[in-house]
């Protein structure tokens, strides 16, 4: 069984092929290669090219398998909370310099967000005030 394990910022990002695949391997838990091709909507990518982005995701640590004979059931090592963590962090560094208020202007601003949601974006930061002054 192949668990190499993957912690905290990932070295190799994912391409967008790749994380389309870690999104149904995690939309599913563990699968086949054929299990992961029937979760693609049409039209469906080759057998071949799953079978080499499930282990190319293997070498980078994001999945392990389990072998039963010659056939392989994948499954996630990496959980999808942990990897939108990381890149979220790497996408707040690249782009808005570390700065949530960068990104929440960004997202007032050019994102032309509704009254509605910005209201809801604010009560959101409102109750999370009170739970930390709570803390």
């Amino acid at each position: 069984m192949s668990t190499k394990k993957n912690t905290g910022d990932f070295p190799q990002p994912l391409t967008r092929a790749e994380e389309e695949v870690m999104q149904i391997l995690w939309e599913i838990e563990k699968g086949m290669v054929h299990d992961l091709l029937n979760k693609f909507p049409e039209p469906k990518p080759a057998y071949n090219t799953v079978s080499t982005i499930i282990r190319i995701l293997e070498q980078k640590g994001f999945a392990g398998h389990k072998a039963y004979g010659r056939t392989h059931e994948y499954f996630p090592v990496i959980s999808k909370t942990m990897y939108t963590k990381s890149s979220f962090r790497g996408f707040m560094t690249n782009y808005f310099g570390n700065s949530y208020k960068s990104l929440a202007s960004f997202f007032a601003t050019e994102e032309k967000l509704s009254l509605a949601e910005l209201e809801d974006i604010q009560k959101t930061i409102d109750e999370e005030i009170r739970k930390q002054k709570e803390a």
